[in-house]
């Protein structure tokens, strides 16, 4: 059969790619963002009772009510703002589903959409499959900074989205009220939706805030936030999100979802709606997650790596410029098969996939997996 690929450039993803050479090699895994130790029992079994309850049925479109009144409660809570649950909250599969909803519902041929690079892998497919066009603003390489006045510049007539991220990955940098403030300020003249991925909301370190764009009046009039419970409980697996926005928005977002999903698994959303009233469940992590990194970059102090340490998320990059000049592709590659530790290569999230000599490590892993990576890592 003769056809036209919708994504003629597309190519395994880098994940896929540094996974399958990680077991081949038996490398300590530090690559893919997801933990190595367990879910809480309490959250397992309330998934259980929920199946042996009779809740294995078909869910509302919109997801579980009663999951989507306690989102609205935290939202409320944490960004004083408002979502009412009945029209401007949906429960999706995961946070890759709501973005590429949220663009599939309001990206026409010819659209542009501004993505920040270094910048998450769904996002770029998702513009191009639906005739957008990704505009790239590349952030400063030394802190990650939104360089606010070229952000302005690359804002044309024909901008239809703008795609932020915050905790940040893969930089762990987390977006200042600054920063929100300032884009709130360009986009107040326009028409441009803003997609605000936010899967990383409760891992912030530091005493720090997440400043949602749900905080930012003008800002949640023209937002998707979107954010994961999958990455919240160390849940990946499950594919359990959530999206909100304004009720306009969300009317042409739920047109998309029915004929995509239609709904999310029912057992889980009756879990995740029991687990989430117990507030620890989630304000805990900033406390849980810090360990780890402070274990990791304490580990690193006599190496020959530089850093700068991770503001937020469950990653940390590492320079590498003062043990090698190696692309980071080849470097990543290198410390798989030679020394077994896997990490992602950061110029494949970037424009014209550029290397900045970085790596991202996971550190949402055991102390063990750690400390094993940590040998490795201080004897290059």
């Amino acid at each position: 059969m003769k056809f036209a690929s919708k994504l003629p450039n597309a190519k395994t993803t880098i994940f896929t790619t540094v996974g399958n050479l990680a077991r081949k090699h038996n490398a300590v895994d530090l690559s893919q963002g997801f933990p190595n130790f367990e879910v809480d029992e309490k959250l397992k079994s309330l998934v259980t009772d929920a199946m042996q309850n009779g809740h294995n049925q078909y869910a509302a479109m919109q997801g579980y009510y009663g999951l989507r009144e306690i989102i609205s409660q935290k939202i409320e809570k944490l960004h004083n703002r408002v979502y009412n649950p009945e029209t401007e909250i949906m429960v999706t599969v995961g946070a890759t589903q709501a973005i590429f909803t949220a663009i599939t519902a309001f990206v026409n041929k010819g659209d542009e959409v501004i993505v920040l690079k270094p910048a998450y892998d769904c996002y770029e497919p998702a513009i191009t499959l639906n005739g957008g066009i990704p505009i790239y603003v590349q952030l400063d390489a030394d802190g990650y900074q939104v360089n606010w006045e070229i952000f302005k510049s690359k804002i044309s007539e024909r901008t239809r989205m703008v795609i932020i991220n915050t905790p940040h990955n893969p930089s762990g940098r987390v977006f200042s009220k600054e920063d929100m403030l300032q884009l709130q300020e360009i986009l107040r003249p326009t028409n441009c939706i803003v997609l605000s991925d936010e899967v990383y909301e409760h891992i912030i370190f530091d005493g720090n805030e997440h400043q949602s764009a749900s905080r930012f009046k003008d800002l949640a009039q023209r937002s998707f936030v979107c954010a994961s419970f999958g990455k919240t409980f160390h849940v990946t697996g499950w594919k359990m999100g959530y999206c909100a926005a304004p009720a306009e928005l969300m009317q042409e977002f739920r047109k998309t979802h029915q004929f995509a999903v239609f709904c999310v698994d029912h057992p889980v959303q009756r879990a995740m709606a029991a687990y989430l009233k117990n507030e620890e469940n989630y304000l805990s992590l900033p406390s849980f997650y810090q360990e780890k990194r402070d274990l990791f970059l304490e580990g690193l102090k006599d190496s020959r790596f530089k850093f700068k340490p991770s503001e937020g998320t469950y990653f940390q990059l590492l320079d590498y410029t003062e043990i090698t000049k190696e692309n980071d592709e080849d470097f990543a590659k290198r410390l798989i098969v030679d020394y077994k530790l896997a990490s992602i290569p950061i110029s494949s999230f970037n424009d014209d996939h550029r290397q900045d000599g970085v790596l991202r490590f996971c550190f949402a892993k055991k102390n063990e997996t750690l400390e094993q990576a940590l040998k490795i890592l201080k004897s290059l």
